[in-house]
């Protein structure tokens, strides 16, 4: 090897074990999410069957409080309690002050979109979502708006009196950095579905005037 194209190659090598150590960075954090989601799913079915809040873990400052589906894309997640960084590390967040799905109001999950929430950019207007509550009730809403807009200008009307469900994730997509805009996907109640009874929807609204969206 001629000793001129030595730090080249050093140099190329480099490259790509930078490039590699990257990759695992990224593979590790799906990985990471995907094992959340199965714990999540365990401290879920839990939480059903003893009608009582169960951690996913012992440290763990949130917990399960819904199931997402969305039917025709086999997609789902674990929402846990608050949007914080640390719980939307692990799954979508149920925000703050927002209804709980199927009561009066709005119910605002947020997530990531590189993660929990890569899969919003699929869903459809018409599309089916199911929220499975921790009472074990299911909620059937329907896609029927999708906008962009800023985080601290959603729209988002608490004062609604029809049970909505708004799914947010940051905007577009593909970006690599942390951005103003927000994807809102919109849903309207279609359906409910429960063992015993109705839900609830006599609560009264939250006393907040807008709801900001920050994941």
């Amino acid at each position: 090897m001629h000793p001129s194209t030595m730090p080249h190659r050093f140099l190329f090598a480099a490259a790509i074990l930078a490039g590699l150590a990257l990759a695992g960075d990224g593979l590790w954090i799906k990985a990471k999410a995907v094992l959340a989601q199965l714990l999540l799913e365990r401290a879920f079915a839990q939480t059903i069957a003893t009608h009582r809040d169960v951690k996913p873990w012992s440290w763990a400052d949130t917990w399960p409080v819904a199931r997402l589906t969305v039917p025709r894309l086999h997609a789902a997640a674990i929402v846990l309690a608050g949007s914080s960084g640390q719980a939307l590390a692990f799954g979508p967040g149920h925000v703050e002050g927002t209804a709980e799905a199927g009561e009066r109001g709005v119910a605002v999950y947020a997530a990531h979109r590189d993660t929990h929430f890569a899969f919003l950019k699929e869903v459809a207007v018409g599309d089916e979502i199911d929220v499975t509550r921790r009472d074990g009730r299911t909620v059937r809403f329907r896609a029927d708006a999708a906008t962009i807009v800023r985080f601290d200008a959603t729209g988002i009307d608490p004062s609604s009196v029809r049970p909505e469900l708004v799914l947010s994730t940051c905007w577009p997509f593909d970006a690599l950095t942390h951005g103003p805009l927000r994807y809102v996907l919109h849903a309207t109640i279609i359906a409910e579905e429960a063992s015993s009874g109705r839900i609830d929807t006599s609560s009264p609204p939250p006393s907040s005037d807008h709801q900001s969206v920050d994941p």
